[in-house]
């Protein structure tokens, strides 16, 4: 295997003409922290941003910040915290649930859309990405949006490269919005709920007027053996107070709830985040997303057919971690006969290599969508060397 690591957009633009010249498919690494997600491909190449490291932009009174794209993801958050700001979005680490090593990158963030439990209430990684610098398929570079939020005619590249997955492109930078961090984080918890009434509970705290940042339900067996139904509010100390004593009012037909704050609290919402309770097992891992009412009808669905499948909600209810045996198609047709009807999707985020290779790791597309990305992707990659196949066969 041949790792490109340049230091350079420059040199980063040769290397991409070079093997366009060949034809020889191409594999794009940041931290190497998901190499084990999307389809399996066949490759001898691979072009790092291992050398592309650097925060070129920081501007806390504008709430912005740019760094190349091979930066580690922990230093722009330590950056960041030195000034009692943060990325909105609360990015996810797969290392515990892939099983993986290496460092995020922040590049490897926008191109992943990596999201995690303030998406519900702050956006994902796309709604704060407002630049990039991209190689296309041609070893141009490309630059997209710039460092304030604006209205945007035509294209939209940002939003289009981001959740991409390196396969329209090599990002060399990328510029997002940032937010202050709150005085104080604090968790609700009620425990012992059943699944409906839990994401009912969840779906009126977040119509609330209380505003909860986020919102997750763990089944019993996940974590803890009861059930819990967990909240958390973000703000100054009197509001948390204050919001707090509210939403146990209002949901006191449930019981009390238990307030926790601190190294509970944070590490609660990591394994919530980084879907850790299903780490080192071998179980396949499955993100489905649908509407929030519509969880406990698909999770119920899919029990029937597999019955040892466990999973857990956040966003309110409207994503779901499951995990299944990695036996056969790891439960896929089960999975996707249950949600179809809900109007949901699914991805395939952890499986053996000879099951994402025979099954569609992300949700299928029809056949019109299919032809927009195909022609999304020649207009990005003519030659088809970035990730070929990665996302959906053929692409």
């Amino acid at each position: 295997m041949t790792i490109h690591t340049p230091t350079t957009e420059a040199q980063a633009c040769a290397v991409v003409a070079s093997i366009v010249a060949t034809g020889i498919p191409l594999s794009i690494r940041g931290g190497g922290t998901r190499s084990g997600l999307g389809r399996p491909i066949q490759v001898v190449s691979t072009l790092s941003s291992a050398g592309l490291t650097g925060i070129t932009l920081y501007e806390p009174a504008e709430m912005v910040i740019a760094a190349r794209a091979g930066t580690p993801l922990s230093l722009v958050q330590e950056t960041l915290a030195e000034r009692g700001q943060m990325l909105p979005f609360e990015p996810m680490d797969h290392r515990p649930l892939l099983g993986t090593t290496g460092e995020p990158t922040i590049g490897a963030v926008a191109a992943g859309n990596i999201s995690g439990p303030r998406r519900i209430n702050a956006g994902a990684a796309r709604d704060s990405l407002i630049g990039i610098r991209l190689i296309n398929g041609r070893g141009e570079a490309i630059k997209s949006g710039g460092r304030v939020m604006k209205n945007v005619t035509g294209l939209d590249l940002v939003k289009l490269v981001a959740g991409s997955h390196g396969t329209l492109g090599f990002l060399t930078e990328v510029t997002f919005r940032v937010l202050p961090k709150p005085e104080r984080i604090a968790t609700l918890t009620w425990q012992g709920l059943a699944d409906d009434a839990a994401i009912a509970l969840l779906s009126a705290a977040l119509g609330s007027p209380f505003e909860p940042m986020a919102a997750a339900h763990l089944p019993a067996g996940i974590g803890a053996e009861h059930a819990r139904t967990v909240l958390r509010l973000e703000n100054f100390s009197d509001s948390i107070d204050y919001r707090g004593k509210a939403l146990a009012e209002l949901f006191s037909r449930n019981g009390q709830p238990q307030q926790s704050e601190g190294s509970a609290s944070e590490a609660l919402w990591a394994e919530i985040r980084d879907a850790s309770f299903f780490a080192g097992t071998q179980e396949a891992v499955w993100r489905l997303s649908l509407a929030p009412g519509n969880g406990p009808r698909a999770t119920a669905a899919i029990a029937r057919a597999v019955p040892q499948a466990r999973w857990f909600y956040d966003w309110g209810g409207g994503l779901v971690w499951l995990a299944v045996p990695a036996e056969g198609d790891a439960g896929a047709a089960a999975i996707r006969a249950a949600i179809r009807p809900l109007g949901g999707h699914a991805t395939l985020v952890r499986a053996p290599d000879a099951v994402r290779a025979a099954v569609p790791v992300f949700e299928p597309l029809s056949e019109p969508l299919m032809r927009v990305s195909a022609g999304i992707k020649q207009s990005f990659d003519p030659a088809g060397i970035f990730e070929p196949g990665r996302m959906y066969a053929g692409i």
